[in-house]
């Protein structure tokens, strides 16, 4: 449910003085400074809808945060962030987002009767067709011993990443043969992919982000080994070995040739 935009009037936060207070002490103590919470639109609105955050949900690819419901929806037509337009996953986006919600707490705690107002549009929602009123969550705080073991036993991994992307690839890019021009540069260089995937997958991954005319061929190159289309990452880095890897990545080396005249 959202609806409730960010026109609102902008009330100055901070502490404010004591009224009526006649103390030199008092006149000599300096308040905090306040500032008007329109300076804070940048980071407690969505730029997709302009309202306050509601479900506060952030792309882990470059930390923009949206609504949920707006990114979400986003992401029906779109694989890239609204911000500033990197791939967020080339055919899962929504592998890559996360809620927020330490920052949702800060936008209820900043902008008064939003969390209450939002509650009563839901609830409207559902009244109106019928449907249960979904319960708030109460989440009891667990106790000292089991934060400690929690501490001790789980990972310090802040997302967590779909098993089924299972290899990391670093794809260095060593030059056009002469000829071969207007393309434009592999943006992101990074990718996270199934090891089932094969060197034509990475191959047509290229062709897409550098816009590749048909007559452009990309040779693929792993360590000293010239890599075959039809080879899955998995049989690369068990073929190649640690020498094709850096830092837990597999680097993949490609070069833009034109196609042999037979």
């Amino acid at each position: 449910m959202k609806g409730f935009e960010a026109g609102m009037s902008s009330p100055p936060l901070g502490r404010k003085s004591h009224e009526g207070s006649a103390n030199a002490s008092d006149s000599d103590s300096e308040d905090e400074p306040t500032l008007p919470l329109n300076q804070f639109y940048p980071y407690i609105r969505c730029a997709l809808c302009c309202g306050f955050l509601i479900d506060a949900t952030t792309i882990t690819e470059c930390l923009h945060t949206f609504c949920k419901s707006c990114i979400v929806k986003h992401f029906f037509y779109s694989n890239k962030c609204p911000t500033c337009s990197i791939v967020v996953h080339q055919t899962q986006p929504l592998y890559n987002i996360r809620p927020d919600r330490q920052l949702q707490d800060i936008v209820y705690k900043m902008v008064p009767f939003l969390e209450e107002l939002e509650r009563e549009q839901m609830c409207n929602f559902y009244k109106e067709r019928g449907l249960d009123v979904p319960k708030p969550v109460i989440v009891s705080p667990p106790c000292p011993a089991v934060i400690k073991r929690q501490k001790k036993d789980v990972p310090q991994s802040v997302f967590t990443v779909p098993p089924e992307l299972d290899v990391s690839l670093l794809l260095e890019f060593v030059g056009a043969e002469e000829g071969i021009c207007n393309y434009k540069p592999l943006e992101r260089r990074y990718v996270r992919v199934s090891g089932e995937a094969t060197v034509r997958h990475v191959e047509l991954f290229i062709r897409r982000k550098m816009e590749l005319s048909p007559s452009c061929q990309v040779d693929v190159v792993c360590g000293d080994h010239l890599l075959d289309h039809y080879q899955s990452l998995k049989e690369v880095q068990n073929f190649v070995g640690e020498d094709a890897l850096q830092d837990g990545l597999l680097v993949l080396h490609f070069g833009l040739v034109l196609p042999s005249q037979s």
